[in-house]
This record gives C-alpha cells, structure tokens and sequence, in this order.
C-alpha cells in the first residue's frame, strides 16, 4: 500500500489499542464506501430527464390502420404520396431491414414492454428522408422520441447501402 509510512505516523501517535481500533474500523469503512462509490455502475434512465409516456402500441395501431390493414384508411395513391414509394415496396425493404439489422425487429424492454414496430422506425426514417423534416416531428404521429427517431435514420441509412448497394448503386460515371 502506497501509505504505509504516512500510516506508521499516523499510528505511533496512538497511546491506547481503543484509538487505534477506532482509527481502524473508521479507515476500513472510508475505503468500503470509496470501493463502493467507484464501482457503481448507474443503469436506466438519464438522471435529470424526464420520461415522456409516448403509447407505442396505440402509434402502431393506428399506423398499421392507416396504411397496412386489409382495408386502410388511406388509399394507396395517398400512401405513395406520404412515402414516396408503394405499399409492396415498403413492405420489401421492411422485410429486408429486420433481416439485417436486429434493431428492426420489435423487442420487450428489460421489464417487458412491447417496444417500437419496425413500422414505426422505417416510417420515421422514411418520412425524414422524403420530407426532410427534423426528428421531433415525427414524433407526433408515429409516436417516436426524437433520438429514437435518428437512431432509426442513419441505421436505415446504412441497411439499405449494405443491402442494396451491390444491386441497385453504381459507380459514379
């Protein structure tokens, strides 16, 4: 140990075995506690930060209404408007993207509720892409917090140069 001769001071200043176990026992829980305080892993929420309860089974219920169900809300010339692509051809890329990349793929968080549809995250990346309109605005509608929302954007990005560079790119002429 670094201190042993400031220890050795230290403890020939002791007259009693009291003081010392004193001094003992009090060392021993300073470097408990500075153990303890250095290993400490935080985990969860960003302290600070509020939670914004978004619904995200309503935003993907009333998206899959909207354009997917069987009979949708909006008809497709209105869904080839919004996303500037048809109605198979999203469901192609989609089907590639949660192949691909697992981000794609809804999940259960770590107390088991259902996370974002991968309806929702291509959406918003899809309607920053067509519109190019900030993150917060898609937030409304797909129900998606704003870093949620450029998370999915550049992994969108990057799956579909992974995927379809070798197909659909070529080389600058």
């Amino acid at each position: 140990m670094a201190y042993d001769g400031k220890w050795k001071i230290i403890l020939s200043d002791f007259d009693s075995d009291d003081e010392l176990e004193m001094l003992a026992v009090a060392a021993m829980a300073m470097e408990k506690l500075n153990t303890e305080n250095s290993f400490a892993i935080r985990r969860g929420s960003v302290q600070g930060h509020s939670v914004i309860f978004r619904n995200r089974v309503e935003g993907h219920e009333r998206l899959y209404r909207d354009y997917f169900a069987k009979s949708p809300t909006y008809p497709p010339n209105l869904f080839q408007r919004r996303f500037r692509m048809n109605r198979s051809l999203f469901a192609r890329i989609l089907s590639n993207m949660e192949v691909y990349d697992p981000y794609f793929v809804q999940k259960k968080d770590a107390v088991e509720n259902i996370g974002l549809s991968p309806l929702q995250k291509m959406t918003a990346a899809i309607r920053m892409l067509a519109y190019g309109v900030a993150a917060d605005v898609v937030d409304d509608y797909v129900r998606i917090g704003e870093s949620t929302a450029i998370e999915s954007l550049q992994r969108f990005a990057s799956a579909i140069v992974a995927i379809y560079s070798d197909l659909y790119l070529r080389s600058i002429t």
